[in-house]
């Protein structure tokens, strides 16, 4: 399929209220740090993204959220899917960006260069959104923080190497900092950043 025949196909059925089946989902989930949840919505987005994710972007992206994409993203339709489908900018600067969408198998090398917002404006950062290999199999992560009575532990596979790294960086910016959606075919998963995460 053409890559502009791409960007046209997929999007909501009824985009209003699929937009809010997920936002509501997608709430909880932040509310519930690791919990897995899942969307049998299709939102017919370009490959390399998986279901879940384009779901998200579905939902959360618009003409005033610039979204960043990975280079494996970038090179696909998906620059011009989101455009059509949601009116948001894509960005090159990371910075810039409300949201950032990354493919399964691509490191981000620091979190830092993204948007972290201010003291005074915390929630003007940017939410990453990372697709892995799988959610609820493979590496067992203890997730402690808000949301969670006690410990959870979640199992995922794909996550990179560097990830523990790069959220104890991100933990210490708080209250500024990135939030991070994991995502697995249709299924995804919440990382506030008020999250604590041990391997």
């Amino acid at each position: 399929m053409a890559v502009h025949a791409q960007a046209l196909a997929g999007g909501f059925t009824d985009p209003v209220f699929q937009s809010q089946t997920i936002f509501k989902t997608l709430m909880d989930g932040m509310a519930r740090p690791g919990t897995i949840s899942g969307t049998e919505l299709h939102a017919g987005q370009p490959e390399p993204l998986g279901n879940a994710a384009g779901a998200i972007a579905l939902t959360l992206c618009d003409h005033d959220t610039p979204v960043w994409l990975s280079a494996g993203l970038a090179k696909s339709a998906m620059p011009e899917w989101i455009g059509f489908h949601t009116g948001a900018p894509i960005t090159r600067e990371k910075a810039q960006s409300s949201f950032a969408f990354i493919e399964a198998g691509t490191a981000p090398s620091s979190f830092g260069l993204f948007a972290a917002g201010t003291q005074e404006y915390p929630d003007r950062s940017t939410t990453l959104i990372l697709e892995v290999s799988a959610l609820g199999e493979g590496e067992e992560l203890s997730l402690t923080g808000p949301g969670i009575l006690g410990t959870r532990t979640v199992a995922l596979s794909g996550l990179p190497d560097m990830f523990g790294r790069l959220w104890d960086d991100n933990r210490a910016l708080f209250p500024r900092g990135v939030d991070v959606i994991l995502t697995a075919g249709a299924q995804f998963l919440c990382l506030p950043r008020t999250t604590r995460i041990a391997g």
